[in-house]
């Protein structure tokens, strides 16, 4: 019964959507390929688009900015601590060696 049900359901939402697509067929194949539609924006809201599309991509050049200088960062921070860990083996090795030797 209820596969009965979801079946005429599907059956009906087909139908609707065949029957809008017959509908409105002409008008999609008059609509311009390249998606341009011939209407001109309002002045007021081009402007805003610009600058939104200004603010969003200097908003992108100072995440690479952040985005570089934290990773030299990084890198630097690498080096140091590899320097350090190579200091501190010596250190040990010689602490080592002159334990051995006072026994």
């Amino acid at each position: 019964m209820l596969t009965l049900i979801l079946s005429g359901i599907f059956l009906i939402s087909v139908l609707g959507i065949a029957f809008i697509l017959t509908k409105k067929m002409p008008v999609l194949v008059q609509l311009p390929q390249d998606g341009h539609h011939g209407l001109k924006k309002p002045r007021l809201v081009a402007d805003l688009e610009k600058k939104l599309k200004a603010h969003h991509f200097r908003f992108f050049q100072q995440q690479m900015l952040l985005q570089k200088l934290l990773s030299k960062s990084r890198l630097w921070i690498l080096k140091i601590e590899r320097w350090i860990d190579v200091a501190l083996h010596g250190i040990r090795k010689k602490a080592q060696e002159l334990d051995k030797k006072k026994k």
